[in-house]
């Protein structure tokens, strides 16, 4: 795997834009982050949106499950007025439209499957062929990730070129078993969670090592310190001229 930004956006600049919205990754982009992480989900009508709660009513005026409403119905939804009103009319993006934006932006990203329980294949199955057909070779390799085993695993049919890794609250007991068993590239964890043995087993056995997420200057530097590869934050800009990386 190509070796992972410092600094990777968490659903664009959050602190700025409403989260996973085109608005946001332009404002991270804008904040000089290479790499941006967002969420894959499935509509009821099997179409692949950029959304990270179950529910709608935190980051749009619908209300329900994501689910369980279908594509026209999530298309219609304000997803930005909630954040404040420059934003109003700001879509739910499809992934389509993400990876457009990225390729024209020259981002990098890390998509995370937010699998229902019962349709982690079929996500995968679905939003995988969409990004390899958006993608060019040209772009900067991806990660996939997730904290559905089942996803990882069906992505590791759909697109083995890619480089997976597995999120974690805490760092699983079987973690060496199930790196060898997806072939994963990563290991994306709950930096509160992480102790600097860990990170140094995790490295030691030649998997790279994302903590999330991460919004405050000196527990960065502490978790870069221990080698951690990768941060995800919701303040990309200020992290990244506060750790000298611009």
């Amino acid at each position: 795997m190509e070796r992972l930004p410092r600094i990777i956006a968490h659903r664009g600049s959050p602190r700025t834009a409403p989260e996973n919205t085109l608005a946001s990754f332009r404002q991270a982009a804008a904040e000089g982050a290479k790499w941006v992480e967002f969420d894959a989900a499935l509509t009821a009508d099997h179409r692949v949106v950029v959304f990270h709660d179950d529910g709608l009513d935190r980051t749009s005026d619908g209300v329900g499950l994501l689910a369980e409403t279908s594509f026209d119905a999530l298309m219609a939804l304000d997803a930005g007025g909630w954040y404040g009103p420059a934003f109003r009319g700001e879509t739910i993006p499809t992934l389509e439209e993400t990876l457009e934006l990225f390729a024209a932006l020259g981002l990098g990203f890390n998509m995370e499957l937010k699998a229902d329980q019962g349709r982690e294949v079929e996500l995968a199955s679905i939003a995988l062929p969409i990004a390899l057909d958006c993608w060019s070779k040209v772009h900067p390799t991806p990660l996939i990730s997730s904290f559905s085993r089942k996803a990882v695993a069906a992505a590791k049919e759909v697109a083995p070129q890619w480089p997976r890794g597995l999120l974690f609250d805490r760092l699983p007991e079987d973690w060496t078993d199930v790196g060898k068993t997806l072939e994963l590239a990563s290991l994306n964890g709950n930096h509160m969670h992480l102790s600097r043995e860990q990170v140094m087993e995790v490295r030691g056995a030649g998997y790279a090592l994302a903590a999330y997420t991460v919004n405050e200057p000196a527990r960065a530097e502490m978790l870069f310190s221990w080698g951690v590869d990768a941060l995800f934050t919701d303040i990309p800009g200020d992290m990244l001229k506060i750790l000298g990386f611009l």
